[in-house]
């Protein structure tokens, strides 16, 4: 009986097609090479179908592919990315917040005139807040009950030019004989005892001509304390520094200070021919040496130097109401060069004095004082060296 395929075999079925109508040419061959003693191979896997077996790890359990290996340790370094950018944006934001801040900055009748460049005054004062008696001992600072009135040790003048000529530092001498606003004539120390750093901005301002932009101060204690954080500053003396009156006994020669030897060092001027002169020579010298030693990979790379003194930062400088964090970075990656002559460093010119105090020489000082407003570079000739 004939199928519905057509035809039938002699037992009356009808036939079927093959389920697959063309020979599977890998099986056959791999039968072929069996049949002939051949070992065949592992059996040919169709597409879409998984071999239901394979080789298996320890226990019986697939082997962890090497791809997800590298996923779990891409995953872990993107994780530490995160938490050094996060941790960085955070001490960023603490010490800016931290930073103590005062009204040094004000506009008043008469005030100079915006000029080329930026203009930082840099105040060391002499303020022993926050010391304890032992601190004040070891630092020959004296107590409060030493001081009457707040006073200020060093007072630079910082301008940060627009091109390319050079940073200048004119320390301005703190006996410095000139006019103060409301007060008549006096040193220019004073200013500061007066009215503190606004006063002292507008005296610094009516006598350079010059605007001031931003405000830094650093106390004795907040000083000391930055200088242990990073393990001391390297100084190369050219002569010896016996001065009791600072509590320091330095021999010539390059050596590692510490706070209360660098502190000495800056406020020392007995031991010195020139006085006052040798002070601010080396206060400049300083300050641009430890501006180099926090920006170097050996403080900003060790943990033991950095966070010491992040902790002690915020606490030892004050700055103006509208100065921020960013702007310090600014000034201090500034000041890095003065050791290999990238920044000018003079003291403002002097004509004479009048019983203790200091008269300038207003010719040289004015054209010193133009120069820097208009970002010129300094002549040679007004450049004190004593």
């Amino acid at each position: 009986m004939a199928g519905q395929w057509g035809g039938g075999d002699r037992y009356g079925e009808p036939r079927r097609p093959p389920v697959n109508p063309r020979p599977d040419r890998a099986r056959q061959q791999a039968y072929a090479r069996q049949s002939a003693g051949q070992h065949a191979g592992p059996a040919p896997v169709r597409p879409g179908y998984a071999r239901p077996d394979g080789p298996a790890g320890p226990g019986g359990r697939p082997p962890v592919r090497r791809r997800s290996r590298w996923r779990i340790v891409r995953g872990i370094v993107a994780a530490l990315v995160v938490v050094f950018i996060v941790g960085g944006i955070a001490t960023w934001f603490y010490l800016d917040s931290n930073l103590q801040r005062v009204n040094a900055l004000s506009d008043y009748s008469g005030r100079p005139a915006q000029g080329a460049g930026t203009n930082w005054l840099v105040v060391g004062s002499d303020s022993r807040q926050g010391l304890t008696d032992a601190q004040a001992a070891q630092l020959h600072t004296g107590d409060s009950s030493d001081v009457s009135g707040g006073r200020t040790d060093t007072i630079i003048l910082v301008h940060l030019p627009d091109n390319s000529t050079k940073p200048t530092m004119v320390s301005l001498l703190r006996d410095s004989w000139v006019s103060i606003p409301g007060h008549g004539k006096n040193k220019i120390n004073a200013a500061y005892a007066f009215g503190g750093p606004t006063l002292l901005v507008q005296t610094v301002e009516q006598a350079t001509g010059l605007r001031i932009d931003h405000y830094a101060e650093i106390g004795l204690g907040g000083f000391a304390s930055v200088v242990d954080d990073i393990g001391g500053v390297t100084m190369c003396l050219p002569q010896a520094d016996n001065d009791s009156y600072a509590g320091i006994n330095l021999p010539a020669g390059c050596q590692n200070l510490d706070g209360a030897n660098a502190l000495g060092y800056v406020r020392s001027r007995h031991a010195f021919a020139t006085s006052d002169f040798a002070r601010t020579d080396h206060q400049r010298e300083f300050l641009g040496a430890l501006a180099d030693k926090i920006a170097s990979p050996g403080v900003l790379l060790n943990p033991f130097d950095v966070f010491p003194m992040i902790g002690d930062l915020p606490g030892a400088i004050t700055v103006d109401n509208g100065d921020h964090l960013q702007n310090l970075v600014g000034l201090g990656w500034a000041l890095r060069g003065i050791s290999d002559g990238g920044v000018v460093s003079t003291a403002v010119p002097v004509s004479g004095s009048t019983g203790s105090s200091l008269l300038w020489d207003q010719a040289k000082s004015q054209a010193l004082f133009q120069a820097l407003n208009t970002d010129q570079a300094v002549p040679a000739d007004l450049i004190t060296d004593h």
